[in-house]
């Protein structure tokens, strides 16, 4: 058999709370779903909005961080693999099919949510590689700072023809100093 490719990557806001539970190994999991928003134009050209409404399962100490720091309305960026499953029902209606994103990577977006204010209080800046790290948020100088200020515009030379800050000089446009 052919050798695939499946990854997924996802940003959207969780629509309930994760459900952490565990196997009878004692590993953790955690169950949530990431809301994707999306607009498109209709027949008339009027914008229209819509979501698609994914299931994400994280394991181990990953699923253990998404039940501890993630809450309802949080916005994530998930990276994984799509993975069908198929089980029979306990009530005997035959066999039923599951599609869901078993996650490999964990961003936490838009900071933590102190439970008695409404807003975000700092960026999250630690990413949940496979589960290993913490959830890490940064001290208060870093809140408000920009992207090239913060030195995230850096490093894409590899891969890129110019940084952020060049593209912005250039008014968005990345082609506008290419070399070839």
């Amino acid at each position: 058999m052919a050798r695939g490719f499946n990854k997924v990557v996802l940003m959207g806001n969780l629509t309930r709370d994760p459900d952490v539970r565990y196997t009878v190994e004692r590993r953790a999991w955690a169950r949530f779903t990431v809301a994707v928003g999306y607009s498109w134009k209709n027949k008339n050209g009027e914008f229209q909005d819509g979501a698609d409404f994914v299931p994400v399962v994280a394991w181990g100490p990953l699923g253990e961080n998404c039940g501890r720091y993630l809450k309802k309305g949080r916005p994530v960026l998930v990276e994984g693999k799509i993975q069908t499953r198929s089980y029979d029902a306990t009530d005997g209606s035959g066999k039923k099919y599951v599609t869901e994103v078993i996650a490999s990577d964990v961003v936490f977006l838009g900071g933590r949510k102190d439970s008695e204010s409404s807003s975000y209080d700092a960026p999250a800046t630690g990413t949940q590689r496979g589960g290993a790290a913490a959830a890490s948020y940064p001290d208060d100088e870093d809140f408000g700072k920009s992207i090239s200020e913060k030195g995230f515009d850096k490093g894409f030379s590899d891969d890129f023809p110019m940084d952020f800050a060049e593209m912005e000089k250039n008014g968005g446009n990345p082609e506008a100093d290419i070399p070839f």
